[in-house]
């Protein structure tokens, strides 16, 4: 004769497990959804309301789930997962603590992630990031950069950054550069020298960028994403508790076809588009006419596929430089360009506030 178990210690039991993300028990963040037992068999079907689902942690909680209502007496088990809502992620984030803040990765920290996606190299994505992450600062946020472009760093460089991160008690601090917090793999590789990593190795470095950089207090956090749809885009993806995304593409037809490859990606990974951002939109002469070099309307019609907006067009053009304060790819706030990415920062501020 087996032992029946019923709908009350079923839940008293799940009641004491955690979600895994929010480090709060099931009992706390209403998790257990519904709670159904066929005694005929001794079945018992339940379903939980975690953070984030298909994730290793979900997996980890359903073995615990299965074990805990075996030993009760549950001869099989049946689990359906699906995420907390929206109000209730909001419910806890203003019961945080102090740590459950700081650490960036947890669905509890107020930082809004910005991932700068492109379809292909080539299209200008990290001049877009640094100018972006230049203007949030200008316009008083607090922001940070990651380069997780592990291969094609590039933003040291186009900020003009000279100075390197300080590692104190096991914690990297990042450099400060025109307002913006910033680090690079460029800042861990000796006098330019290739990366012939292979992806695992890659994911441990970008999960110590987010992990052991003591970041502070930030509101914004870009991240200047390797281009096309690879491994380590994916990684970063499926780390991130919650990103709204933004893609870059030329004017081109086939570039834009490429790039909305990289918006399909954020799409499978549930994160939301922001909007499409066209750069190298066209070449303004001296006399004031705007010629078209890489054709025209891509950035239209890949905000229409994605069924987003277009945050801005890009012409191509040169910053201005300050040979005393050099950042060869930074505009000046009072520059015709560094006006358009001030109008674009403004319009993902009113986004995010929404």
């Amino acid at each position: 004769m087996f032992y029946l178990i019923n709908e009350q210690q079923v839940r008293e039991i799940l009641g004491q497990l955690e979600d895994p993300f929010l480090h709060r028990t099931l009992q706390e963040t209403d998790g257990i959804l519904s709670v159904s037992i066929k005694e005929e068999k001794n079945h018992v079907s339940v379903k939980v309301a975690i953070t984030k689902t298909n994730t290793p942690e979900q997996m980890q909680l359903q073995m615990k789930v299965v074990e805990k209502l075996k030993e009760a007496g549950a001869n099989t088990v049946g689990i359906r997962f699906e995420e907390l809502s929206k109000e209730k992620l909001e419910q806890f984030r203003g019961q945080a603590t102090e740590s459950e803040a700081q650490d960036i990765l947890s669905p509890l920290s107020k930082v809004q992630f910005i991932s700068i996606a492109s379809g292909k190299g080539g299209v200008g994505k990290s001049t877009v990031s640094v100018n972006l992450a230049v203007a949030l600062a200008r316009l008083g946020k607090k922001v940070a950069l990651i380069d997780a472009d592990i291969y094609g760093f590039s933003v040291p460089d186009m900020m003009g950054v000279q100075e390197m991160p300080v590692v104190k008690n096991d914690r990297i601090f990042p450099v400060d550069r025109l307002g913006v917090k910033v680090i690079s793999m460029g800042f861990f590789v000796e006098n330019n020298a290739p990366i012939v990593w292979r992806g695992p190795m890659l994911g441990k470095v970008l999960d110590q960028f987010f992990r052991d950089v003591e970041w502070g207090e930030i509101d914004y956090l870009l991240l200047d994403l390797p281009p096309g749809t690879g491994d380590i885009a994916l990684d970063i993806h499926q780390m991130l508790p919650a990103s709204k995304e933004i893609v870059v593409t030329t004017p081109h037809p086939t570039a834009a076809f490429v790039a909305a490859r990289a918006g399909a990606m954020a799409l499978q990974t549930d994160h939301e588009i922001l909007g499409v951002v066209e750069n190298m939109a066209w070449y303004e002469s001296k006399s004031g006419e705007r010629e078209y070099v890489f054709g025209k309307g891509g950035g239209p019609k890949l905000a229409e596929e994605l069924r987003t907006e277009l945050l801005g067009q890009i012409p191509l053009g040169q910053p201005d430089w300050d040979e005393e304060d050099f950042a060869p790819s930074v505009y000046a706030e009072t520059h015709p360009t560094g006006k358009l990415y001030l109008q674009m920062a403004q319009n993902v501020i009113d986004k995010l506030t929404k």
